[in-house]
């Protein structure tokens, strides 16, 4: 069995493959994973395309997909501490997620708390932190109403259900097949679709919003900002390089390991259902990402690595 799925060059999926790859070493602040559950995300086709991460070089021979995981510490780096080999942890790797082994640094790495899968911490590191990060940043009080535009996919799943539990008030926006899933978040559904701002505002208790937390963006995003009467209370995590002309801000992501461990707690307390609806093997990586490339994907899609 291959150990890892890459890209050898910016593309489409023709140029994704299956690569043996030697298991990497870990360096100062770093820990060697063994994987036994990868998320899938958006942001993983997007790089495989062409976009690459600030700070990020270009690309050089293949690089392994995937950025969030669950696995075991098989081998701890110089400088490390609070962690020990055969400790379940989670978190942010730096060599991909779609492999048998990956390395994960120990400042974006969390401790998997006992009662919660691998399946389900895999997907903590980027949809969950990505959406409370975003409520944070917001910072609305108890009572507000916020627009989740997204609701149904990754990051809106976790952000309706943390927003639901610091006491705010969702409208969530998804396609009309989601409605009996949105709802069941607690959140009021409202379908994608023509006259999208006036059925938002026909549906928000009393007919104004507080804030809006995108995660479409596309034409959606300009026609719910207009609904908004404070600019500051606009953030994206799909449209960064255009929400500023609205007067909102994308996302500022924290990318701690304080954060994925308030997640993890959040997740053992059944607060954050993870909402994993499919499952993959490893040898099926690709067909796992065409599904969230498809870009109708509910909840989340993980890849368990045996």
């Amino acid at each position: 069995m291959p150990t890892a799925y890459v890209f050898t060059e910016h593309g489409g999926p023709e140029v994704e493959a299956f690569a043996d790859l030697p298991v990497p070493e870990p360096g100062p602040g770093q820990l060697l994973v063994a994987v036994r559950a990868a998320g899938v995300n958006p942001v993983d086709w997007k790089l495989r395309a062409g976009k690459r991460r600030p700070g990020q070089g270009p690309l050089v021979g293949p690089e392994v997909l995937g950025s969030e995981v669950a696995g075991v510490v098989e081998r701890v780096g110089p400088g490390v501490a609070g962690f020990a080999v055969g400790d379940a942890v989670f978190g942010n790797p730096v060599t991909g997620g779609y492999a048998r082994f990956t390395l994960v640094p120990a400042g974006v790495a969390a401790h998997k708390p006992q009662g919660v899968s691998f399946t389900d911490a895999a997907v903590l590191p980027v949809a969950a932190a990505t959406a409370y990060d975003g409520l944070r940043q917001l910072g609305l009080p108890a009572g507000a109403t916020l627009l989740i535009t997204g609701a149904g996919g990754g990051v809106g799943v976790a952000a309706t259900q943390l927003a639901r539990h610091f006491g705010l008030r969702v409208v969530g926006t998804a396609g009309a097949a989601k409605k009996e899933f949105v709802e069941s978040l607690g959140a009021v559904h409202v379908a994608r679709g023509p006259r999208l701002a006036e059925r938002v505002r026909e549906s928000a208790p009393g007919g104004r919003l507080d804030a809006v937390f995108d995660l479409v963006g596309g034409a959606d995003l300009p026609e719910v900002a207009g609904l908004l009467s404070d600019r500051t209370k606009l953030i994206t995590a799909a449209a960064k390089e255009t929400v500023g002309e609205l007067g909102g801000a994308p996302v500022a992501r924290a990318r701690t390991a304080a954060v994925l461990a308030e997640l993890a707690r959040l997740a053992a307390a059944g607060v954050l259902r993870p909402h994993v609806t499919a499952t993959y093997p490893l040898a099926r990586a690709g067909e796992a990402l065409r599904a969230v490339e498809g870009g109708h994907a509910q909840g989340k899609i993980v890849i368990e690595v045996g």
